[in-house]
């Protein structure tokens, strides 16, 4: 059987085994038929030109996990960034980890979106925010159909939240084959400010197919510092779509750093629903052998006197594959809009593949936008100079290779993040930088 025809079949039950007068319900429904129109996106799709989906999908995932698997903190310490205090929500195949988690609902509320779908206290919000950002296409729909589990976060008006917030999803391999659903809703009020950290981790070389869906809201003058953290075996595949709806004079940056998994898409969706808006989106990415990393980006500016920022960084090895398809679009009501997206990338193997369509769609006519792209390889002249000066060659090649990606670090606000990225920096170069920053 087909996955598509396995997620099909699967509904039923699924939806037999939750509250059919949930106030998702009739989302569900409706995002199951319009999956089944739309069913996986294929190169045909413009979107997807250049990311195929077959190698993913030939395999026969278990949809719903059995038995409950238990981990100890020691097995999976290292995928925390365990140096700061920080509130925790774990997943373990796809379900809640009471023993592994920290969560609160002092003042803001960190908890489980599987609670706010079915507790009437949160009924008011989630009509309010759920399914609202996310567009119901696709995998998106598919997600929206089984969502269940996830990180629920709302942040009231004029909080600071003093702790990051870490998300991390696990596979623990006891199914031949898993494919998870994650869904995530996260609300930062009036004045408020948050910083999260998220990552997908499996433990297992069995396949792994992960189809998430984070839907975020900020709000009057709220701030949110995302950081993606996506290292993962060979075996595991991503699809990670995010959402966020902003509203005047806040601010949204997310930082999205790629080094693992067989196949990873980034579907990140900006829209900006007032005046003074920032939006800030920056990404490495250090692949190599047989990988596939593919950022989609959009940033639509609805209305004027707002910002936008993005940044992509590749450094591509081996045979594998990069894709950057990035679209800005300025409605003819957003006149002072500054735009400006760049998208860098170095070679450095000649059986490596670089595929970049940076896209402008511009109906107004008092702004500044900018857009742009390299593909090169490393300056030899700068390998001769650090050479010459005592440098051994690897050493000189990763240096240069940092010193490509190191201004997209420099805007982490995360000390300790900062400092776990050089690392895995430093791990896929295959050579000791010598520092931490």
């Amino acid at each position: 059987m087909e996955l598509k025809d396995k997620l099909l079949a699967s509904f039923m039950a699924f939806e037999s085994s939750v509250d059919i007068d949930s106030n998702v319900h009739d989302l569900r429904v409706e995002a199951i038929k319009k999956f089944e129109d739309d069913g996986f996106p294929t190169k045909k799709l413009e979107a997807w030109k250049y990311t195929s989906l077959y190698s993913v999908l030939k395999h026969d995932y278990s949809v719903f996990p059995k038995g409950e698997p238990r981990l100890e903190y020691a097995d999976i310490k290292q995928y925390f960034i365990h140096d700061i205090d920080s509130y925790k929500i774990v997943f373990v195949d796809g379900k809640y980890s009471s023993y592994l988690s920290q969560t609160t609902h002092d003042g803001i509320d960190v908890c489980l979106m599987s609670a706010a779908l079915n507790k009437p206290k949160y009924r008011m919000v989630i009509d309010k925010y759920f399914n609202k950002a996310a567009r119901n296409e696709g995998l998106s729909a598919l997600n929206t159909a089984f969502s269940q589990e996830g990180a629920y976060i709302h942040i009231p008006k004029n909080k600071v939240v003093e702790k990051p917030i870490q998300i991390l999803h696990f596979a623990t391999g006891t199914e031949t084959g898993l494919m998870l659903q994650p869904r995530n809703l996260i609300i930062v009020d009036e004045n408020s400010h948050l910083e999260i950290i998220e990552r997908h981790q499996s433990l297992t070389d069995n396949p792994v197919l992960t189809n998430c869906v984070t839907e975020i809201f900020t709000n009057k003058r709220a701030i949110i510092d995302y950081y993606k953290v996506q290292n993962d075996k060979q075996t595991a595949s991503l699809i990670d779509n995010t959402y966020i709806n902003q509203k005047q004079e806040s601010v949204a940056s997310v930082h999205t750093f790629s080094f693992g998994g067989k196949l990873t898409r980034n579907n990140l969706n900006f829209y900006q629903n007032g005046q003074r808006i920032n939006s800030n989106l920056k990404g490495v990415t250090i692949i190599g052998e047989k990988q596939h990393v593919d950022h989609n980006t959009l940033v639509h500016h609805i209305e004027p006197n707002c910002e936008s920022h993005q940044d992509y960084k590749s450094i591509i090895g081996d045979s594998a594959i990069g894709v950057f398809n990035g679209k800005i679009v300025v409605e003819k009501e957003a006149q002072k809009t500054n735009a400006f997206q760049a998208n860098n990338n170095l070679l450095v193997s000649d059986k490596a593949t670089m595929n970049t369509k940076p896209q402008l769609e511009i109906f107004a006519d008092d702004v500044k936008c900018s857009h742009g792209c390299t593909i090169g390889q490393l300056d030899e002249s700068a390998m001769f100079y650090l050479q010459s000066r005592g440098i051994p060659k690897k050493e000189a090649r990763a240096l240069l290779m940092y010193a490509f990606s190191n201004d997209i670090l420099s805007s982490v606000k995360i000390p300790e993040v900062k400092q776990r990225i050089t690392k895995l920096i430093a791990q896929k170069l295959n050579v000791n930088l010598g520092f931490d920053l």
